[in-house]
């Protein structure tokens, strides 16, 4: 048993920070957002509704101020505040928002946003373990190596998570008869939304870049002309 606990305590570490992940976002979510209430975007949202037989699609306003669309563990959709206003500016349209609403929606119905959480914890479960395993052979180095790994294979998880959620929303703008060229105008938008003057490289990023996101959104949609 005593050889088990270096094993035993990441994994037990890993499951308490699961729960308090879980319980602290939705307390985040509940205290700093309310219903979204716009007109114009619902009508699109019950397009998308309709689209997936549903009677609506509830849309939260987030509190916070930098560009995002979010969807949380217990399935609902987040729009933050700094988004809403672009819109209400006139930079994003709804078509655009309800692209946001569409790929968030797939991370829900794909399973992401509750296993992301799981994913969470095991990888600093994960971290922890390697970081007792590799500083044992190389002192000072090892937790450093470890928490490089465990990035890189979070960022890899996460690249892939993006690529499935943008082809769902792809393929559910398409049926609701949105189509995909308000998704790929969002994107040519999003650095300058987001201001991101300094990216990481592609294997470290969380979200694949703009220009290969377009591309497999075509790449589905010549695909799918051709079945």
């Amino acid at each position: 048993m005593i050889k088990l606990l270096p094993i035993l305590l990441p994994v037990l570490y890993g499951l308490i920070m699961y729960r308090f992940s879980v319980w602290r976002t939705s307390r985040e979510l509940d205290a700093r957002s309310t219903e979204l209430a716009d007109a114009n975007l619902r009508a699109v949202t019950q397009r998308l509704a309709k689209a997936l037989d549903l009677p609506r699609i509830k849309v939260h306003l987030y509190e916070i101020a930098p560009v995002n669309g979010l969807a949380a563990p217990d399935g609902r959709i987040f729009i933050t505040r700094g988004f809403y206003d672009k819109f209400r500016a006139g930079e994003v349209s709804a078509q655009e928002l309800a692209s946001v609403i569409a790929h968030e929606l797939g991370h829900v119905a794909l399973g992401h946003s509750r296993r992301r959480m799981i994913d969470f914890s095991g990888q600093n479960a994960m971290r922890v373990a390697l970081g007792m395993v590799l500083s044992r052979v190389i002192p000072g180095v090892g937790v450093h190596i470890a928490n490089a790994l465990t990035r890189l294979l979070a960022a890899g998880m996460s690249r892939s998570d993006e690529y499935e959620a943008d082809a769902y929303a792809s393929a559910l703008l398409v049926k609701a008869g949105i189509g995909t060229a308000p998704q790929k105008s969002l994107f040519q938008k999003l650095d300058a939304l987001t201001d991101n003057r300094a990216p990481m490289p592609a294997w470290l990023m969380s979200h694949p870049p703009t220009a290969k996101r377009i591309e497999a959104i075509e790449k589905n949609e010549s695909r799918w002309r051709l079945t």
